[in-house]
């Protein structure tokens, strides 16, 4: 050791683990895809997020079924009160087999009601070693410990107590969260602190409605990769988007009444497809600006947008070709005795303004419009 100190017990004996062949980065296994590529790793935190009703439990949900299909273990933790009745049901629709469900050491369920409570199921967790555990979701997790989602070290704190120690259990932890309200943050991922995305291990997972999931019938979604800190996901994604399509998540309803489902790989050079992200109102605010926008700069600095936002509907407003709507003039302004309010003969009424274009352009949302961008 050339006279230096070394404590042997701080430091991963690296002989050892050559010895083992364990060098070889981990690969996603949890939630195959038809292709055999798991969208989840196991012994890492996987956050899924998404809109309300995008399909973010239902994938996570297909995720545990095919874990207990394939005769391994999984944890529920419902913070999100969707209900043991309900949450038992969907997946008994979705094969899993009462006998299983029955079985404490093959499931678990629990809705934890204070942090007492969540640290002996994260005890038990360690001691089990379950295969999956769902964890819905982190905006119930976080006030449970006085936390706030918008604080790094409250979310550090937290996630150091109960995520961390799911994860030593081995089992590929899955998190739901939800996209922030405000659209120019929703580029960057779930709500709250960007410390989320730095504490993911294995991938984050965007949801977006295709067809909406109705009971009894089915829908679908798009999944497209937000993070993959160790690339076996990415790579297996044909398309050099920065977030690139992962997989597109169909659930049905058969015959008998039971789920079935499918992760649907991309194919080759298949890209996400574009999210419905700009506005007919931001449209129209942008057909309405006198002078016309001219760029990104200007839109921000005369309407006080943000930058994802101006550049989104800019780039939209564009490609609509730039119409423009002239707004009446205001009318001058009169002093003196109530009988000077009046309308002039031949005037239109209040409601009926002049809008029509300043140039041979139609208006967003007008039939015409609609005709257009459909043809």
């Amino acid at each position: 050791m050339n006279g230096s100190n070394y404590t042997q017990d701080a430091y991963t004996d690296i002989g050892e683990l050559l010895d083992r062949g364990d060098i070889t980065p981990p690969a996603p296994s949890i939630g195959l895809r038809d292709d055999g590529i798991g969208l989840f790793y196991r012994g890492q935190s996987n956050l899924v997020f998404g809109d309300p009703e995008s399909g973010k439990t239902l994938l996570a949900q297909c995720a545990v079924a095919d874990e207990l299909a394939r005769g391994n273990s999984a944890l529920l933790i419902d913070l999100d009160h969707n209900g043991a009745g309900a949450t038992i049901s969907r997946l008994i629709s979705m094969g899993v087999d009462e006998a299983v469900l029955r079985d404490a050491g093959r499931f678990r369920y629990c809705q934890p009601e204070d942090a007492e409570h969540m640290a002996t199921v994260v005890a038990d967790a360690l001691d089990w070693k379950p295969a999956i555990v769902l964890l819905d979701s982190l905006g119930e997790l976080l006030p449970m410990y006085g936390a706030s989602s918008n604080s790094p070290d409250d979310f550090t704190r937290v996630h150091t107590t109960v995520v961390k120690a799911l994860v030593k259990s081995g089992a590929a932890v899955i998190i739901i969260d939800h996209l922030p309200k405000n659209r120019d943050a929703q580029s960057f991922g779930a709500t709250g602190t960007t410390a989320k995305k730095r504490a993911i291990g294995g991938t984050s997972l965007r949801v977006s409605i295709a067809e909406p999931f109705k009971p009894g019938i089915g829908g679908r979604a798009h999944v497209t990769l937000n993070k993959d800190r160790h690339g076996g996901l990415r790579a297996s994604c044909p398309s050099d988007d920065r977030e690139p399509l992962a997989a597109t998540f169909k659930l049905w309803t058969q015959t008998d009444g039971d789920l079935a489902w499918n992760f649907i790989p991309p194919k080759e050079g298949e890209a996400a497809p574009k999210q419905d992200i700009v506005s007919a109102a931001d449209i129209q605010t942008l057909s309405e600006l006198t002078p016309p926008p001219k760029s990104q700069r200007d839109i921000k600095e005369r309407l006080n947008w943000g930058s994802s936002r101006a550049l989104d509907t800019l780039k939209e407003w564009r490609r609509l070709g730039s119409p423009t709507i002239v707004l009446p003039a205001p009318e001058p302004y009169v002093s003196g005795a109530e009988e000077h309010s009046y309308t002039a003969p031949g005037a239109l009424p209040e409601h009926q303004y002049n809008t029509a274009p300043r140039s041979s352009q139609w208006e967003y949302g007008s039939k015409e419009h609609t005709e257009k961008v459909t043809s």
